[in-house]
């Protein structure tokens, strides 16, 4: 709960904007009093990458955790660089270039131990910090430089068969590093000026040129060195008579040097062996999918032939009976013709009969007219069942027409088919042939190898 000041009470959403500005302004008036040294001002070195711990005690030591603490620089803006406020971490007004990178111990705080852990340092944290904890007006400033450095590196250049001029170079310091060459007794050798470039990392590269005798056993250090930092890196090269340079390492650094390559080589040849191994039997399994695809496509082809020939056959079976149809076609229209003209007949045999008759009707007028007219509609009949017939042949016709054009089309797509199947039976063959030289190709190489 906030405390009511007169009638006016504080608002929940304006609780978190008051806890900050109330810290903030904590902070800026201790600032303005008089302050004490917590611990004495000291410098910390360190190199990039590294984690730090940035001393900061009271004395005497006393319990901290429910205090207000700020770390910060004073050069960058906002200035905080860690703010520890009643128990808890208050990081609202934190710089940036600082985030996720600072930690406070609560158990060291309880001892009066101030200090502040500053993870991954980068060259942009170089600078001075100050531990201020103003519930007792104390203060401490610790100077942070953080460098980088590498190894350097010689090489040589032929004059003449008694001099050569040797060439060391090294970059990537910070701060500004001096090189110096040495000789095999440790002494300073005149050297040439060192030419010193800084680059737009603020990181320097150093570079110097010595021109030294060749001598059986004659030996040379290039050492760059950092004197605020107390570091230093070197490297050696022996100079003979044939003028062949070979930088020198100390025995445990070549021992190291060789295992790893060793344990490199070694996981080099298993990883070649695997990928090898993993190769064939990739292969292998691809020449498998490609056996039981040409097996599958050459029985679909084999099944495609005996389609075709099944359809062929029917094709010609359902011709052979369209001609059928067609000729008793022809011959039913024969047939019916024939009734029609023995049904126009009738009538005139009829009066050659009635002619004939007519000198003895009493030979039966009247029975040889009926006998023509049952004849007459007998053959009528029989006209029409032989038209019906002719009738029904025409539809047999044209199903069978139908049917026939059916079967074409359906051994036309069959006929596709077969050739999409021949055509995927000569890639397989193809890819078959592919695999084969591959590995013919590698087992040659295996061979050579070994």
């Amino acid at each position: 709960m906030f405390p009511q000041y007169g009638q006016l009470i504080l608002k929940p959403q304006l609780c978190s904007l008051y806890f900050h500005h109330t810290v903030i302004l904590l902070l800026l008036i201790d600032r303005t009093g008089q302050s004490e040294t917590v611990t004495p001002s000291q410098t910390i070195i360190t190199l990039v990458g590294e984690d730090v711990i940035l001393p900061c005690h009271l004395e005497p030591p006393s319990d901290a955790v429910s205090e207000t603490l700020e770390w910060g620089r004073p050069d960058l803006d906002p200035r905080f660089v860690h703010v520890w406020y009643e128990g808890q971490n208050h990081l609202v007004n934190q710089n940036p270039s600082y985030k996720g990178r600072t930690s406070l111990s609560t158990e060291k705080l309880k001892q009066g131990d101030l200090s502040l852990k500053l993870s991954r340092v980068k060259h942009s944290d170089n600078g001075r910090y100050r531990c201020f904890f103003p519930s007792e007006h104390k203060e401490s400033i610790i100077e942070l430089l953080v460098g980088s450095l590498s190894l350097p590196t010689i090489s040589g250049i032929n004059i003449n068969n008694s001099r050569v001029v040797l060439q060391c170079e090294s970059a990537g310091w910070y701060p500004e590093p001096e090189l110096l060459w040495l000789d095999g007794e440790g002494n300073l050798l005149s050297a040439g000026p060192t030419e010193t470039l800084r680059g737009p990392d603020d990181l320097y590269t150093v570079s110097s040129r010595v021109t030294v005798e060749k001598r059986h056993k004659n030996s040379f250090t290039c050492r760059v060195q950092q004197r605020d930092m107390k570091q230093s890196r070197e490297t050696h090269i022996h100079v003979s008579g044939d003028c062949v340079a070979v930088p020198h390492f100390p025995a445990d650094r070549v021992s190291i040097i060789l295992a790893i390559c060793l344990i490199l080589t070694a996981a080099a040849i298993s990883v070649w062996k695997w990928k090898q191994n993993r190769s064939k039997e990739r292969k292998r399994h691809k020449a498998e999918e490609l056996l039981m695809a040409e097996s599958k496509k050459s029985e679909e082809l084999q099944k495609k032939d005996e389609e075709l020939k099944d359809l062929g056959e029917l094709i010609n079976i359902l011709m052979k009976q369209q001609i059928d149809l067609k000729e008793v076609k022809k011959e039913l229209g024969d047939q019916s013709n024939t009734f029609a003209s023995e049904v126009e007949n009738l009538p005139k045999q009829f009066l050659e009969e009635d002619k004939n008759t007519e000198k003895d009707r009493a030979k039966g007028y009247m029975d040889l007219k009926s006998i023509i007219i049952k004849s007459k509609n007998k053959l009528l009949q029989e006209r029409l069942a032989y038209e019906e017939m002719k009738t029904n042949i025409e539809r047999h016709l044209i199903s069978t027409q139908q049917a026939c054009n059916k079967m074409r089309n359906i051994k036309t797509e069959a006929e596709k088919q077969k050739e999409n199947i021949i055509l995927q039976l000569s890639e397989i063959q193809k890819q078959k042939e592919t695999i084969h030289k591959k590995s013919n190709l590698e087992s040659n190489q295996e061979t050579l190898n070994i």
